[in-house]
């Protein structure tokens, strides 16, 4: 065995030289690690590891060539040698700036570029030693040169509070400003006056009491609701739409740049908005006492939930509370005094609302709709961005009543087109792949929970009977993160394939159009419908631009989670970095073969390193979710309670290391 293994080595070393392969080629993209490897990405058939002597000067995220090597010279994956870039995916880095005499080094913030790029004394700019800076590509890395550069812009100075998440929103292409063409169209759209001519067109809804209900610091409110009880028992909700396609043109300034952007994107005290803030914040608002025109939803619910009558019209309203949601929340949970008598005029219709959205959420879990009450960090900052407390994020009576009324507004609103059969933007959440039940299936019988389903039927009833068996339980959490995993993605599409997750046929995203812009889009498909607006000539048009919306919003709704994720693991390391030598209780959350993962009662991740544990040589058991001590049978399996002392933190790598106590 031993002489095996011997034979490849020498094998591998020979291939670097020789360039001995296969004879097939294959293309994909590069995936690089922070260790310098990585893998070329294919759209079918097995991802192609490629060690780092073997990248040929290709950096993260190229359109590359690949040598596929003979299979003897496998270890696990297929393995290739880049032979070309066929296509740079960028013309610029972003990264910290290492300045010498004579030249410079930028060090790409993002560590899966593991590319430095050199920078003649000439090319600098303004820049100083440990700068975050962007520099321009003026030569691509070779086998044995490196890239080369110019800085083209300084994002922030050595030291200066909030330069990491500046440099994050940068090394993603993304810029919290805009070009000045569609600031104009935004300042000029910003000034127009709801006219009379305007309002006789729509549903008056002055008077109705629609009220917003949003977090406490939020400033794009783009969404009301209103309530009523008909003289038949059944309620009658309203879901209130900023309209926001009364202002973004199709094809304008704005609404390119609106679709370039996909989405808004929340990096905990900063926005990278889809708009500019004169409309996200200003006339797009539905803020409390001003006259705003929407796009209504109108709901007739029975007392089991179901909408037995709907109405979709344009209209004007003028918001008579602007909520928070802790605030609803002590009037439903405590029946706070102070509160009832400040929303005396509302009270009523709050307390109706609470009602509503409990017959709601059965009428949900009713059907199977998943709930994955998962604690989400809140992480307060200082004035100077430094994280300062790390804790959970409520989820209270409010947040859900809201959660419920976008959903039903949500599905009545894809029903209503796909039964219409116009082009349409859905959101889509296929089943489960039968290979992740049958892995689900094992790690629940570690448990001993029984999944009792054929894995190529799962229904996501089965999957809720689940939860709630595990509800209150201490590998409550760890139950549900590996259960999620198992999900796939949800995406927008064309196609109204249903919503696994949810338990819904039809879906979509009709709510948010200030930060999402399939929602945008399908606000124009509704407005140009129910005017009577749509021609054949319009539908073409329109079928086009809805694939490539879809298209183009899955994936900056991917770029955006990576990025949120990204800034919320950087400021926990910061937040540890102050912790070093401390001991804590938590929760083994994720097994591999190199490490055990360790999440902390305040959502806060780190992990021990198997070769940290002195007391024994560790295996690790894929299947099982954990690692076995040869000599000691110790066992550390997902959902053990054990306790960690903190050794490190590195906000630049976004890790926090552990060991066990």
């Amino acid at each position: 065995m031993n002489d095996m293994k011997g034979l490849k080595k020498r094998q591998r070393r020979e291939t670097k030289f020789n360039r001995k392969t296969s004879g097939e080629r294959l293309t994909g993209i590069l995936e690089k690690n922070r260790s310098g490897f990585g893998f070329v990405r294919q759209e079918e058939g097995r991802d192609i590891f490629i060690r780092r002597s073997n990248m040929n000067g290709a950096m993260h995220g190229d359109l590359v060539e690949v040598d596929l090597l003979p299979e003897y010279l496998w270890e696990r994956n297929k393995e290739g040698i880049i032979d070309k870039v066929i296509e740079h995916a960028n013309t610029e880095v972003v990264g910290t700036f290492q300045k010498n005499k004579r030249f410079g080094f930028v060090v790409p913030a993002d560590k899966r570029n593991n590319d430095d790029v050199f920078v003649k004394k000439e090319f600098f700019r303004n820049a100083q030693d440990g700068d975050t800076v962007v520099v321009q590509i003026t030569q691509y890395p070779a086998k044995n040169s490196s890239a080369e550069g110019k800085i083209t812009e300084v994002i922030s100075r050595n030291g200066e509070p909030g330069g990491e998440i500046k440099a994050l929103i940068r090394s993603h292409g993304l810029f919290e400003t805009f070009p000045s063409r569609v600031n104009a169209e935004a300042k000029a759209k910003s000034k127009e006056e709801i006219t009379e001519q305007e309002i006789s067109r729509r549903t008056d809804l002055r008077n109705v009491n629609v009220i917003t209900i949003d977090g406490a610091t939020a400033k794009d409110l783009d969404d009301g609701v209103s309530i009523d009880r008909l003289e038949n028992g059944n309620y009658l909700l309203g879901v209130h739409i900023a309209d926001v396609s009364h202002y973004v043109e199709a094809n304008g300034y704005l609404d390119k740049e609106a679709l370039k952007r996909g989405n808004s994107v929340y990096l905990l005290s900063r926005v990278v908005p889809m708009l500019p803030k004169v409309l996200s914040n200003g006339i797009c608002s539905l803020n409390q006492g001003v006259d705003r025109l929407t796009l209504s939803c109108q709901m007739e619910i029975n007392e089991q939930g179901r909408v037995v009558n709907h109405d979709i019209f344009e209209s004007v309203i003028n918001s008579k509370a602007r909520m928070v949601y802790d605030d609803v929340s002590d009037i439903l949970e405590h029946h706070d005094e102070e509160l009832i008598a400040k929303y005396e005029n509302i009270y009523d219709d709050i307390v109706l609302m609470g009602e509503l959205a409990d017959i709601l959420r059965g009428k949900r879990k009713e059907k199977g709709s998943l709930d994955f009450d998962f604690d989400e960090a809140s992480i307060l900052l200082d004035e100077d961005e430094v994280p300062v407390e790390i804790g959970i994020e409520e989820r209270r009576t409010a947040n859900r009543l809201i959660e419920e009324f976008m959903l039903v507004a949500n599905k009545t609103i894809a029903e209503h087109f796909f039964w219409m059969q116009l082009p349409f933007i859905y959101r889509v959440h296929e089943k489960p792949d039968t290979e992740k039940i049958v892995e689900l299936k094992a790690f629940l019988a570690g448990f001993g929970i029984n999944l009792p389903v054929n894995p190529d039927n799962i229904h996501p009833k089965i999957l809720n009977s689940i939860l709630e068996q595990v509800e209150g339980k201490p590998y409550e959490n760890i139950v549900s993160t590996v259960m999620l995993r198992s999900m796939k993605k949800a995406f927008y599409s064309t196609s109204c394939d249903g919503h696994f997750g949810l338990s819904f046929t039809y879906y979509c995203h009709f709510t948010s159009p200030i930060r999402r812009y399939p929602d945008l889009m399908i606000h124009r498909i509704i407005k140009k419908s129910i005017n009577g607006e749509m021609t054949d000539k319009l539908l073409e048009e329109i079928r086009f631009h809805v694939e490539n919306a879809a298209l183009i919003s899955s994936q900056t709704e991917r770029k955006a989670q990576e990025m949120e994720r990204e800034a919320e693991k950087m400021k926990k390391a910061q937040y540890m970095q102050s912790r070093i030598g401390e001991t804590f209780d938590g929760v083994i959350s994720g097994v591999t073969n190199f490490g055990i993962y360790v999440e902390l009662p305040n959502t806060v991740e780190g992990m021990v390193r198997l070769d940290s544990l002195r007391d024994d040589y560790y295996d690790y058991e894929e299947g099982k979710y954990r690692v076995i001590g040869r000599r000691t049978n110790r066992i550390y399996a997902l959902g053990d309670q054990v306790t960690i002392e903190v050794i490190g933190a590195s906000p630049e790598d976004r890790q926090i290391d552990f060991i066990m106590i």
